[in-house]
């Protein structure tokens, strides 16, 4: 009699693994990699954090409009020619990611930091400016 494996449907994991095909949508390169990311919101920024062990600064441009935060990037193929390889599961190769941020944001005020393979980037949230308006 052949053995079946039963696994428990986690509806989340789906959910979350279609809203990253969709987000990689309105991007136009094909991403060779997909690096973990958290993204938070606090009151007063939205703080991204993607790991990318084994790049350096140079190997990631980041763009932030009103809108939205787009990290893209390159880990380079470090092949030896003489080698057969058994196994290839690190990622290699152009990524790009891009997150629709739900508020306006201060771009001017955007800091990234580089450490330990985690780049982290924060953004500001804009603050509603507001104008007295004197009756002539």
């Amino acid at each position: 009699m052949p053995i079946v494996a039963f696994s428990r449907w986690d509806p989340l994991h789906d959910l979350i693994a279609l809203h990253e095909r969709l987000n990689r949508l309105g991007v136009d390169d094909t991403p060779g990699w997909t690096p973990a990311v958290d993204l938070y919101e606090t009151p007063d920024r939205f703080v991204l954090s993607l790991e990318l062990p084994g790049l350096s600064r140079e190997h990631v441009k980041i763009e932030v409009q009103q809108d939205a935060l787009i990290v893209r990037g390159e880990r380079p193929v470090h092949r030896e020619d003489a080698a057969h390889y058994h196994r290839v599961e690190r990622g290699h190769g152009a990524f790009a990611r891009s997150f629709a941020l739900p508020h306006p944001v201060d771009v001017e005020s955007v800091a990234a930091e580089f450490r330990d393979g985690v780049l982290t980037v924060v953004v500001p949230k804009a603050v509603p400016q507001q104008r007295r308006v004197d009756i002539q």
